[in-house]
């Protein structure tokens, strides 16, 4: 199974827990907006009119319900950009990876497991935002109390506010230098063309940093026996056959996959 098609089983698997989770489902959607085009089509053929709400029957126009589908579906398709490039999983992801690097196992554990580890953690970290988003901007606009512009502006805040706490001003600065734009005085004025890579290379950043801890236990160890092989003219044997068991049990013993969630997770802002 390649990284591509176990990134996008990792996405399918958060995408469908977002859609259980938030209140109407696209199934609802659609069966809703069938319901409201054949109504108006019933009003168009008995007035000949254009297609419009009715007074007083509360019928709402189909080409709303048009336009919410199409957002939703554009959402939908713009995901897996959305979660990797301004969200908590990026960081995430490369800690549990650089963790299986360090044992020595390239393969274990699977890509799957930890990407859908990695999908679950970034979604605890960002309940507040995603809470907020859902709010503010996904249920007024399914409710047709507020248009798509309004939603789209809405639904930005959030996210800005949490890219902003994560991002260092030295990394936002360079985008801002690199796109030959002044930097704004005011953060509701950061633009997310600028804050998005910054908020990247922030991202790696940390993670290196957390994996560069992680890493050094596991290091101490692989220079412990290999000079302990080198005394006994253990030559031929290779190290990672005596390491490896070594770092799984010390691994094991300090309970280490909680100890790196809990760092990595706490590392937010």
């Amino acid at each position: 199974m390649t990284g591509a098609r176990l990134l996008q089983f990792g996405v399918g698997l958060l995408l469908l827990f977002v859609l259980l989770g938030l209140p109407g489902s696209a199934r609802a959607q659609a069966t809703r907006a069938q319901a409201d085009a054949k109504a108006d089509a019933r009003v168009r053929a008995d007035a000949g009119a254009l297609p419009r709400a009715v007074p007083g029957t509360g019928t709402r126009p189909a080409v709303d319900d048009a336009m919410r589908s199409a957002l939703l579906l554009t959402v939908l398709s713009l995901l897996p950009a959305i979660v990797i490039s301004m969200t908590a999983f990026l960081r995430i992801v490369l800690v549990l990876a650089m963790v299986r690097h360090a044992f020595g196992m390239p393969e274990t554990p699977p890509n799957v497991v930890l990407i859908g580890l990695a999908l679950f953690l970034a979604a605890f970290t960002m309940l507040p935002t995603l809470e907020a988003l859902n709010q503010q901007a996904f249920e007024p606009f399914m409710a047709g109390r507020i248009d798509m512009r309004d939603a789209l502006e809405r639904s930005v805040a959030p996210l800005r506010e949490f890219m902003l706490r994560q991002t260092r001003e030295d990394d936002l600065r360079l985008m801002y230098e690199l796109s030959k734009r002044t930097p704004p005085d005011v953060p509701d004025e950061v633009s997310l063309l600028q804050l998005t890579p910054a908020f990247m290379l922030n991202e790696l950043r940390v993670a290196f940093q957390i994996s560069f801890v992680v890493m050094l236990p596991f290091l101490l160890i692989d220079l412990v026996v290999s000079s302990v092989m080198l005394a006994l003219g253990m030559l031929m044997v290779p190290p990672a056959t005596i390491t490896l068991p070594l770092k799984v049990l010390l691994f094991v013993l300090i309970d280490g996959w909680s100890l790196v969630v809990r760092g990595v997770v706490g590392s937010f802002r």
